[in-house]
């Protein structure tokens, strides 16, 4: 018998391996074998452990030449393409979403965070470095140009950006509002905070081109819906003909 023969053929040896791997949970069938190398193979099993649907027992199977007998070389569960799995694992400074930080929560930046850098001589924003040089260096970080790129990114996308319903169905821009307060620097460009309290972006970051119906000039036409003739009749004197005659 060659080799392979024997590797293939070692179906009840890879079964009571992995039995003893299994305890008291029952091995199911014998589901496949898959070939590793031209001295060892992998026999499948299906596994019946109560969560574990979809997994398979993979018992490898290893022959050392001649006058040596078949050994078992591993034993582990493995996933199939229907099994559940936990996802893959993501590290807590990744999960964190917009809204999840609560009061006296922490949130540290990053390491070497691409969105920060040392304040003034790395700083390319105009408004940054006229700060810095009023009070000194300044602060000991700010936005790098990826930073502003990506929060530009992201308030352009929001609900407060140009192509929200919102400022699709407004009568004007933002930038022609007399509401609209520029922010300074290299945001100003694109960006300013809305001063109407009427509006739902009051208080917020809003792109020069988003929009409401709260426009500073706005109009509504108070025009009646039905038109007025100009003849008006006044039904409370009537002339009465005598047709009797």
């Amino acid at each position: 018998m060659t080799a392979t023969e024997m590797l293939l053929d070692a179906v009840d040896l890879a079964r009571a391996a992995a039995q003893e791997e299994a305890g008291v949970e029952r091995v199911g069938a014998h589901v496949g074998v898959h070939g590793e190398d031209e001295y060892s193979v992998t026999h499948l099993f299906e596994a019946e452990h109560a969560g574990y649907r979809g997994w398979s027992w993979a018992v490898t199977v290893a022959y050392a030449g001649e006058g040596s007998p078949v050994s078992i070389s591993e034993v582990v569960l493995l996933p199939g393409q229907d099994a559940l799995v936990a996802p893959e694992w993501v590290p807590w400074s990744d999960r964190v979403r917009a809204g999840d930080l609560g009061v006296g929560d922490l949130m540290p930046p990053r390491e070497n965070d691409p969105r920060l850098v040392e304040a003034y001589v790395q700083s390319d924003d105009p408004a940054v470095e006229e700060v810095a040089l009023e009070v000194g260096l300044g602060r000991q970080r700010v936005l790098s140009r990826e930073g502003r790129l990506e929060a530009a990114d992201r308030w352009a996308s929001s609900d407060f950006g140009p192509r929200s319903d919102m400022a699709r169905s407004a009568p004007a821009h933002c930038g022609t509002c007399g509401f609209y307060t520029r922010v300074a620097g290299a945001f100003g460009a694109a960006f300013g905070v809305c001063a109407n309290e009427i509006a739902p972006a009051d208080g917020h970051v809003v792109h020069v081109e988003y929009g409401c119906g709260a426009h500073s000039q706005a109009e509504v036409d108070i025009s009646p819906m039905v038109p007025v003739a100009d003849l008006v009749y006044d039904d409370a004197q009537l002339d009465v003909l005598d047709v009797s005659e």
